[in-house]
């Protein structure tokens, strides 16, 4: 197997000058504000749908999506208290060369208000070794980032625990999938393409392996003691001018690891990819508990 993303893990650090005072999840307004905010920066057609962009990839795999993988995730905690504000960047494969434009685009989102919160960046840390060493300052003059590394995987256990942190919106069969007809291939489906995609279109080595294979065998992956719920949370989307319902899976199940020699090493990188859909704001991150 050809698997090679790179990951950079990095942490903002904000000042509220008043109370704080944001959604309980806020990952939507984080996401559209860096939008709006990289579209001003970077964007040299800033008039034209991303779509219609000169700039857009041309590949063999944009005849099937209708727009590139973002190279990032944001991770939010919800419910933060004033006078911080920490907010997680995870950077895949080439995107970190990229970093001083989502500083930039970050800081002016603050400026401009997440919601009606003015915030301030006060610092920049990178966590060395994806999060497995302690945070290096790198928003201060003579330092710079460290260049993106794969995270070591540590053998597989004996028995894996999956603990969802943020709401797991996944699809199968056009229908969203539920805690009750939560499946493991509904995740690990999930996890080939979002770990298959950053790594086609954000690193500079082809992916490799047996997808029908692969998802076949992942059918017969049981998953033992469920506890999941439906978290409900609405959303408004300014592009679209309507309210959006962004509910998802949460809780904690048991894995295996007898059954999971094949699918470690996704399983593993999805802590950091995130898994389903509106990864991008933060949704579906999960925890590999051994």
């Amino acid at each position: 197997m050809d698997l090679n993303l790179p990951i950079s893990v990095f942490r903002f650090e904000f000042q509220a000058e008043d109370g704080l005072s944001l959604p309980v999840y806020a990952g939507s307004a984080w996401r559209g504000a860096l939008g709006h905010a990289l579209k001003r920066t970077v964007c040299v057609a800033r008039d034209t749908p991303c779509a219609k962009c000169m700039l857009s990839p041309d590949t063999a795999k944009m005849r099937h999506y209708n727009a590139a993988p973002h190279p990032f995730v944001l991770l939010i905690e919800p419910q933060q208290s004033a006078p911080a504000y920490r907010l997680g960047l995870n950077l895949f494969g080439r995107a970190y060369q990229y970093l001083p434009y989502l500083i930039h685009a970050l800081e002016k989102a603050g400026r401009r208000g997440i919601g009606k919160q003015i915030l301030s960046l006060a610092s920049v840390a990178q966590a060395e070794n994806c999060g497995f060493r302690l945070l290096r300052t790198i928003y201060q003059p003579g330092q710079s980032p460290l260049a993106a590394t794969q995270p070591p995987m540590p053998p597989l256990p004996a028995s894996l625990g999956i603990e969802i942190e943020t709401p797991l919106r996944l699809r199968n069969q056009g229908h969203y999938v539920t805690p009750e007809t939560f499946r493991f291939t509904d995740l690990f489906g999930s996890l080939l393409r979002r770990i298959s995609l950053p790594n086609y279109f954000h690193t500079n080595i082809a992916m490799e392996t047996d997808f029908a294979g692969l998802t076949q065998k992942a059918r017969s992956v049981q998953i033992h003691e469920p506890c999941l719920r439906w978290w409900d949370w609405t959303r408004y989307s300014s592009r679209q001018d309507t309210e959006m319902q962004m509910g998802g899976i949460l809780g904690n199940s048991q894995l295996d690891g007898a059954q999971l020699a094949q699918f470690w090493l996704y399983l593993w990188l999805g802590q950091w990819t995130h898994a389903g859909k509106a990864t991008a704001m933060g949704l579906g991150r999960y925890r590999s508990a051994m």
